[in-house]
């Protein structure tokens, strides 16, 4: 009794399996996950497998337990059996929450489990087979998590208890069919993401507060699977996955991606001499995890080449388990130890070439893609279009979760997001590793309402007249969700109410006649240019994720317009007003109301005020930078970034060339105005050749203080893509109000907008700005019809799009380009002593299919051809609003 037992842990920071774990995440050394010492008798329960088999017409489950006893003491399985026994149950425990009084747990077992001497077999432990069946089984997926309770016990030959195990299991199916991975004899589809373990403050460590808020927003936003990157993650996330419904790629922790630039050394995959430490992994990976109904399939790692060894892997996996499905996107993800061809950052058109391909007969899942870095996420919804419409497409997971940065504290006390090399660390990866889909905090991005949109269960179309809602789901019909409609005309709210129509089962669809749609009246007594209807569709019940109301599936559509939309025009009653030329300045005034002067050396306005309250403090000028989003770097070289900064297009100088008054008369006058978009190293003196971009600009005021800005635009002919084509201009720090008729409410982009409905929203300024940890471009909305900038006091500043012009792209920040350019982390960044702000007519797409290497889609490039387009801007009071105006410019109103 007097002796002590001494527990001594060593941790090494490096070891000869570092060469195995070349991941891009934190390398933090150190304990992360719990150590357990547990208390055993001395026969007990080593290790039990749950595996249930079911019939065709899935009216039963045949369960199998294998259980393996430690029995050091004994000398034969014999005695075991002769002085032991060992049972299991299976419990249904759903019924123990629907009723009020205690719950019967003799009631509750559904499933006597039996030993099967036939069955036992001696494999290293001493195995015990038990078996039993489960008639009518309710089935485990990620749309109806349902799980049984299974209780495993060790008694002796009294019946007294000695030892006893029990965990949840969900009774369900994997299996595959061409082209298809089957989940309960459905091709279920992958809605996506990998998940890194990480905390911001524990790094590595984790903690169940921080697992479940992954799961409840991973579940908001309409994400049902998870790849396990890269490596096995801690135990409690595999309960958890299976309790909230989430299919599961568990991953073993193999990756070296780090050989592929060591041509000098053998790949470990190509050596016997690793095959026993990557069968090790592999191994503890399946026997700690294997009863978990959560996992579709197992991965043998990431990125870490292709050879014999992992024929091995793949051989052990499905050896110990024919059922089980393999997952490995090394050595081209189409080898033969995969089940799931699973590239990564895969073109659409090569998904699309896969799919066609009649020699290829597994299911394609994209293991990694829409690289997350950022400013991200462009062409999600190309992706999706495909996925949704194509045999063989499955889906894939998103990379990835979260921004891995970590709490660091400055010298003042506050605290800021450190990446790579902020801790001195050498060598890093910068901020390679920050490229979620949330903030380490769990804060959404403005991307992950693209991903809700592209992943929603409920699909809307509206098509020749009809619109159609399709129920995607492969378990569940549409009862328990209430599905509503509203109907805006303009940005003006026509209508709205409950879409009352029958259950629609799983992977069916409903469709309604346009005609006969309640919404149809509200259409044909209205007036208005353009039309969007709305179908939502919000859970009437709370669940373990989220509380009743909550929104899983919203889609707006445009419907037809009832007439032929014609250039917008200025419709405004004459008004007499004061124009004249001071020296070097232009003066346009109309009374006291309002005052525009402009600088005939710039050509570009000092300042615009109205009623005495300063609006505008400097511009019009033309633009076409932005501050460079991760994507737009990625690349090096051949990186986008690289050949606009060759091309100067990052210092570009406007020189005026002339400014003058082109036309004159009591109402109106127009200037006109020729820049030339010269780098700034070349001064005043420069060669033709030198010039990047040649603009001509009119402006045309009104009487009544309106102010058409045209824009002609003429790149050289050695430039290839641009940033933007538009204008920039500042406005007084006291305009910081935004209102817009366009998309939002969130960040959106021209191929990142899918989930952003047409409205007309309202924020503030310092609201607009999206923090990400490294500034970069971000802020922006798409598709602006209008938008006004106003005071408290409500005076402030209205602009449209104009005659012909498509619906802008704006931007409003207190940070100007360059700083964002500038700052390396977002609390350095510095705020300006005014509003700059953007309408662009073209504004090139994010990216996003990855990191490195240029990767908008064609479409959504801006080539640097000629473009012409027009603005009006004008100044609007408290007694007059966005909406008004923009009605002013609309034909037959």
């Amino acid at each position: 009794m007097d002796k002590k037992n001494v527990l001594a842990v060593q941790v090494f920071r490096w070891s000869d399996g570092s060469y195995l774990e070349d991941q891009d995440h934190w390398w933090l050394s150190g304990i992360h996950r719990d150590v357990l010492l547990l208390s055993k008798p001395q026969i007990f329960i080593a290790d039990y497998f749950f595996k249930s088999t079911l019939a065709e017409d899935f009216s039963y489950a045949d369960i199998q337990v294998e259980v393996k006893i430690d029995n050091s003491r004994e000398t034969s399985k014999d005695s075991v059996l002769a002085n032991y026994v060992i049972e299991a149950e299976l419990f249904d425990t759903a019924c123990w929450y629907s009723i009020d009084r205690y719950a019967d747990l003799r009631l509750s077992n559904v499933a006597s489990i039996k030993l099967n001497l036939s069955s036992s077999t001696s494999l290293g432990f001493h195995g015990y087979w038990l078996v039993g069946r489960l008639d009518m089984p309710r089935l485990w997926s990620a749309e109806q998590p349902i799980l049984y309770t299974l209780a495993v016990t060790l008694k002796d030959a009294s019946g007294n208890l000695l030892d006893c195990e029990s965990c949840l299991v969900g009774i369900r199916q994997v299996s595959k069919a061409p082209k298809q991975l089957l989940v309960n004899g459905h091709p279920i589809i992958i809605r996506g993401v990998n998940r890194h373990e990480h905390h911001p403050r524990l790094g590595k460590t984790n903690i169940e507060s921080c697992m479940v808020k992954d799961l409840v927003l991973m579940k908001q936003y309409n994400i049902n699977a998870v790849r396990n990157s890269h490596y096995p993650q801690h135990p409690r996330w595999y309960e958890l996955c299976d309790l909230f419904g989430m299919y599961m790629i568990d991953e073993a922790n193999i990756g070296t991606h780090g050989f592929d630039l060591s041509d000098h050394v053998k790949h470990p995959t190509l050596e016997p001499s690793w095959a026993t430490a990557m069968m090790d992994r592999v191994i503890g990976m399946v026997e700690r995890d294997k009863n978990h109904a959560c996992i579709i399939s197992w991965s043998l790692g990431n990125e870490a080449g292709y050879g014999p060894n992992h024929s091995a892997l793949a051989g052990w996996v499905r050896g110990k388990d024919p059922s089980w499905l393999v997952h490995y996107n090394g050595g081209g993800s189409r080898t033969s130890s995969t089940d799931i061809v699973c590239p990564m950052y895969m073109r659409v058109c090569g998904m699309m070439k896969i799919s066609r391909d009649p020699n290829e007969t597994r299911p394609l899942i994209l293991c990694e893609y829409s690289h997350a870095m950022g400013n991200s996420n462009g062409n999600l919804h190309e992706y999706w279009e495909r996925i949704d419409s194509t045999f063989g497409l499955q889906g894939g997971f998103i990379w990835d979760w979260v921004d891995q940065a970590l709490l660091k504290d400055n010298a003042d006390g506050s605290k800021h997001w450190a990446y790579g090399g902020d801790f001195g660390d050498v060598p890093n990866d910068l901020n390679f590793c920050l490229n979620g889909l949330i903030w380490p905090d769990r804060t959404p991005h403005p991307a992950l309402h693209e991903v809700k949109y592209v992943y929603q269960p409920i699909k809307v179309s509206f098509s020749k007249e009809t619109l159609r809602i399709t129920n995607t789901h492969f378990y569940k019909t549409t009862q328990g969700l209430e599905f509503s409609w509203d109907v805006h005309g303009d940005g003006c709210k026509l209508g709205s109410g409950i879409l009352p129509f029958p259950l629609i089962e799983s992977q069916k669809s409903y469709d309604i006649k346009w005609r006969s749609a309640l919404w149809y009246p509200l259409w044909t007594s209205s007036s208005a240019e353009e039309y969007f209807l709305t179908i939502t569709a919000k859970l009437l019940r709370s669940t373990r994720w989220v509380e009743a109301g909550h929104v899983i599936s919203s889609t707006q559509v445009q419907l037809p317009s009832k007439r032929e939309i014609v250039p917008h025009v200025i419709k405004t009653e004459d008004a007499t007003f004061v124009s004249e030329t001071l020296g070097d300045k232009i003066r346009v005034s109309r009374h006291s109301f309002w005052e525009i002067i402009l600088s005939v050396q710039t050509g570009t306005v000092d300042s615009w005020t109205v009623e005495g309250v300063p609006l505008m403090t400097k511009g019009i000028f033309p633009c076409f930078w932005r501050a460079p989003t991760d994507n737009d770097k990625g690349g090096g070289a051949s990186s986008y970034f690289s050949s606009w900064k060759a091309a100067h297009i990052d210092n570009l100088h406007y020189i005026t060339q002339s400014c003058s008054i082109l036309n004159k008369t009591d109402h109106l006058v127009k200037i006109a105005v020729a820049f030339h978009g010269v780098p700034k190293s070349e001064g005043a003196l420069y060669k033709r050749e030198k010039i990047k971009i040649e603009v001509d600009v009119i402006y045309t005021i009104y009487g009544s203080g309106d102010v058409v800005v045209e824009c002609n635009v003429r790149p050289s002919s050695n430039l290839r893509l641009l940033p933007r084509v538009g204008v920039e201009f500042h406005l007084d720090k006291s305009m910081d109000l935004i209102k817009w008729y366009g998309r939002g409410p969130f960040e959106c982009y021209p191929d990142r907008k899918a989930a952003a409905h047409v409205a007309v929203y309202e924020q503030k300024v310092d609201d607009m700005h999206v923090p990400y940890i490294v500034p970069m471009e971000c802020s922006g909305r798409a598709d602006v019809r209008w938008v006004t900038f106003q005071n408290k006091d409500g005076f402030g500043m209205y602009a449209s799009v104009y005659g012909s012009s498509t619906p802008m792209q704006i931007n409003a920040s207190y940070y100007t380009t360059a700083e964002l350019d500038r700052a390396t982390h977002n609390e350095d960044l510095i705020k300006g002593d005014d509003i700059e702000v953007h309408l662009d007519h073209k504004h090139m797409g994010l990216g996003g299919d990855d990191s490195w290497s240029p990767c908008v889609q064609h479409e959504y490039r801006v080539h640097a051809d000629p473009y012409s387009f027009s603005i009006r801007l004008c100044p609007i009071t408290p007694a007059t609003s966005g909406q008004a105006v923009y009605k002013t410019q609309l034909q037959n109103k």
